[in-house]
């Protein structure tokens, strides 16, 4: 269980976003955050893969906090996959930082071999965001925090991202926490919706 405990933050101590929040997903599961813009969607999901720490609170998986170093079981990929990387590495390099990917995935992302030689410059969004996905998921997380993670794509590599993402989590039974202003994707993958109005602090 990946699990927010009695979590409080906030950029601005005197109006904390959060104040003794907390929140449970199970293995298997996929929870969509539901709110409008400014309610904390991104941080929270920042927290959960321990990007931010909370004032008070505690993230935990199996009742353990999360690691501070070596691979996290909770792995975030985020809306622009241009801030999640080096720009100064070439994309095999940064494929490295999970240590070794199974071709298979790459494959399965439609990673180009050519692609591995290039800068993030040098490649669009989409093929951006599939190395992002690639790292993440060679590291077998238990759980996937996916914030907006195919807004700013196509309708066919929308399709694409989303058949390995939830092939991934049925093979491994892995957690999912999702972020989605597109209702119609949202209906179609989560098996429970939270609706973050309620919990942050307004």
């Amino acid at each position: 269980m990946l699990e927010a405990k009695d979590i409080t933050f906030g950029y601005d101590a005197s109006r904390p976003l959060y104040r003794g929040f907390s929140l449970r997903v199970e293995a298997g599961e996929r929870v969509a955050l539901q709110a409008p813009s400014g309610f904390g969607k991104t941080t929270l999901c920042r927290i959960l893969a321990g990007y931010e720490r909370p004032a008070a609170g505690q993230v935990l998986v199996d009742g353990r906090a999360l690691p501070r170093r070596g691979v996290c079981p909770v792995q975030l990929i985020q809306q622009h996959p241009e801030q999640a990387v080096d720009p100064r590495l070439r994309m095999r390099k940064t494929l490295a930082e999970a240590g070794e990917v199974p071709q298979q995935l790459l494959d399965d992302l439609g990673i180009r071999e050519e692609w591995l030689q290039r800068f993030p410059h040098e490649l669009s969004g989409g093929e951006l965001q599939r190395f992002c996905i690639a790292r993440a998921l060679a590291t077998r997380p238990r759980y996937l925090i996916c914030d907006e993670v195919s807004t700013m794509l196509d309708a066919v590599t929308q399709a694409h991202i989303w058949r390995v993402l939830l092939a991934y989590a049925e093979r491994e039974r892995a957690g999912m926490l999702l972020v989605s202003h597109t209702p119609a994707l949202t209906n179609r993958i989560a098996t429970r919706t939270l609706d973050l109005t309620k919990a942050a602090c307004r």
